[in-house]
């Protein structure tokens, strides 16, 4: 009898067991659900906030470059003219009657390019230098005695940055 007794106790200690088991209050769930979704929540907004910071640093880093270089358009239609400037001023002027305007060119040719060197112009420095790819454009190969291999031997157009920009690679003729 004491030995049915104890198989009963445990019997029922196993079944309570079971049922607190199989038995979750449903307020448990949904409160682990209301968690989940929280968490979830927490996390889009801080994703949401990231995303808002980085197009902001992005906002403002293209409106600082397109600053910076505004005036690359107007800087580069006046290399034309600068340059024909410098042509005009190759030749010599024999006329007496010449000379007073060839000098008003020469000094309006030095403002304009003093103009646009304090805009961030400057010109590219090739003669006699190795050959660079990114800031010379090699129209010309051709071997020449006591010159090193790849050195500009001849410019036959300046080039120019604006700012840390290439805008026109000088024209050069490199050595072999």
């Amino acid at each position: 009898m004491a030995k049915k007794k104890a198989a009963e106790k445990e019997e029922n200690v196993e079944t309570q067991e079971e049922t607190t088991e199989e038995t979750v209050d449903p307020k448990d769930a949904e409160i682990e659900a209301l968690k989940n979704e929280v968490s979830d929540l927490k996390d889009k907004m801080l994703r949401n906030q990231a995303e808002l910071q980085n197009f902001k640093r992005r906002i403002n880093e293209e409106r600082i470059k397109d600053r910076k270089y505004a005036n690359v358009d107007l800087v580069k239609s006046l290399l034309t003219p600068l340059d024909n400037f410098e042509l005009g001023l190759m030749n010599e002027v024999e006329d007496g009657k010449l000379k007073p305007y060839a000098k008003g060119f020469e000094m309006i040719r030095r403002d304009l390019f003093e103009v646009l060197k304090s805009e961030g112009l400057a010109e590219i420095e090739a003669d006699g230098k190795p050959f660079d790819p990114n800031r010379h454009q090699a129209v010309m190969k051709e071997p020449k005695d006591g010159v090193e291999s790849n050195m500009v031997i001849e410019v036959y157009q300046k080039g120019y940055m604006f700012k840390d920009r290439v805008i026109r690679p000088a024209m050069v003729k490199v050595s072999e």
